[in-house]
């Protein structure tokens, strides 16, 4: 599809709003998260078990690489539609594009400059890069070009005009040097619509380490409506989470969203486990999928796993709460939502 120019009265939906389909990426061989053969059987199969939740509620497209289509059609179901394109990862959120409406309700899609997450020396991206246009074009979009370095899982909208950046990724050197907030803020508003920016100082201790993104703000904060936000919290004060925690939800009180009013700060609780073979854990309840009729829940075997499903019902009434074991997903370096990316039907 041909660029979609330089119109400026784009706006990102809410998750919530209705979707035409969801969007997924089936990890490659030979990846950073699918190193050896387990790996590679360990990673498909929670990817896998994540597509077949949201199957249940909407149609679902893996992009696959051409290397690996004959194992994705063995264990993906007919349900799921497959499109062919190279591969260097499987975070369709980061490396997806971000689609929007335009005034008239239809819809485009913002095609992110991706670049391994801030150049990170285990990352390679030229396949990925690749991936925001190619699912833009396969649904029959215009394509809006960002010149700024962006993903998917870095920003959390609320439909509405209000956004959550954090500083470690959008102003992060190795993505976007020499941009001010000012500067992000006036791309955002051309490409998203965004008039209220929230940025969160940094994000979760594990998120910052090696193989993280430096902060992303999908695994924080949700907006699940205007003037509402989940938080993560981090209630053992042993976990480096904890003051980040508390700063978060300090910070949130006295931000006001984009209606003007003082946001409804709702806690939910992190996982009580805190530690893996790696060190702390980043697992977050608040890295979950809206998609119609249900939310799709990361669920880690954990005592808070139930506490979280009954926050998320509150949060989202009269959607069905489905909870998928997102270990496996996190022990890659991200959560339900880093895999997944909506695509949402025309406006009315």
């Amino acid at each position: 599809m041909s660029s979609a120019g330089n119109q400026s009265n784009w706006r990102m939906p809410a998750e919530h709003a209705p979707h035409r389909r969801t969007w997924m990426a089936f990890p490659p061989a030979g990846s950073e998260i699918t190193a050896t053969p387990e790996a590679v059987d360990e990673a498909r199969a929670a990817w896998t078990a994540v597509a077949h939740a949201v199957a249940e509620f909407e149609p679902v497209t893996m992009v696959v690489d051409p290397a690996d289509i004959g194992a994705a059609k063995q264990q993906l179901s007919g349900a799921i539609d497959i499109l062919e394109a190279p591969l260097d990862d499987a975070w369709m959120r980061d490396i997806g594009p971000t689609f929007v409406h335009a005034a008239d309700g239809s819809v485009a899609a913002v095609d992110w400059v991706f670049n391994g997450w801030g150049q990170q020396d285990w990352a390679r991206w030229d396949n990925d890069s690749k991936i925001g246009r190619a699912v833009a074009e396969a649904a029959g979009v215009p394509v809006i070009d960002s010149p700024l370095v962006n993903e998917g899982g870095g920003i959390q909208v609320d439909g509405a005009g209000t956004v959550i950046l954090t500083e470690t990724v959008q102003l992060d050197p190795f993505r976007n040097p020499g941009l001010t907030r000012a500067d992000v803020e006036a791309e955002l508003r051309r490409t998203i619509g965004i008039d209220t920016a929230i940025w969160l100082p940094r994000g979760l201790w594990r998120d910052s380490q090696r193989f993280g993104t430096r902060g992303h703000a999908d695994i924080v904060a949700a907006l699940p409506s205007p003037g509402v936000v989940l938080v993560h919290d981090q209630r053992d004060p042993e976990h480096p989470d904890h003051e980040l925690s508390r700063e978060l939800m300090k910070q949130f009180a006295a931000e006001t969203s984009s209606t003007g009013t003082p946001f409804e700060v709702i806690p939910v609780p992190a996982p009580r486990t805190l530690r893996d073979e790696e060190g702390f854990v980043d697992y977050s309840y608040i890295n979950h999928y809206v998609c119609d009729g249900a939310v799709i829940l990361c669920g880690f075997d954990d005592p808070n796993d139930a506490e979280a499903a009954e926050i998320m019902a509150r949060a989202y009434p009269g959607r069905t709460i489905v909870t998928v074991d997102a270990r496996e997903i996190f022990a890659r370096g991200g959560g339900i939502h880093c895999i997944t990316q909506n695509e949402p039907l025309p406006a009315r």
